[in-house]
């Protein structure tokens, strides 16, 4: 079990050595999709980002993703909520027509 002083050690890492960090999660999420798929939900279900950046980085298509969310129960926020969530769509829709 993960302890509190693990968790803020880590924390502590990321923020005084951001590329380690970036680098040593980058190969734990790589070779732990489910692990990455967890952090994403997690970060959609927290309002930390929205439907189409959590389709981006899970690299899914937005409507394979909503499939996925109704399956499992998720919560769907549809449509943007600010101007920011505004952007951050339209910039995910940009970026998957660039692939």
């Amino acid at each position: 079990m993960i302890e509190q002083w693990q968790l803020n050690q880590v924390v502590k890492l990321s923020q005084q050595q951001p590329e380690f960090a970036s680098r040593v999660f980058g190969d734990l999420f790589r070779e732990h999709d489910d692990l990455w798929y967890a952090v994403v939900v997690g970060a959609y279900l927290d309002r930390e980002i929205n439907l189409g950046r959590a389709a981006e980085l899970l690299g899914l298509p937005r409507a394979e993703l909503q499939k996925r969310f109704i399956a499992q129960g998720i919560p769907l926020r549809v449509g943007p909520q600010d101007l920011a969530e505004a952007r951050a769509e339209l910039n995910a829709i940009e970026s998957w027509r660039q692939q």
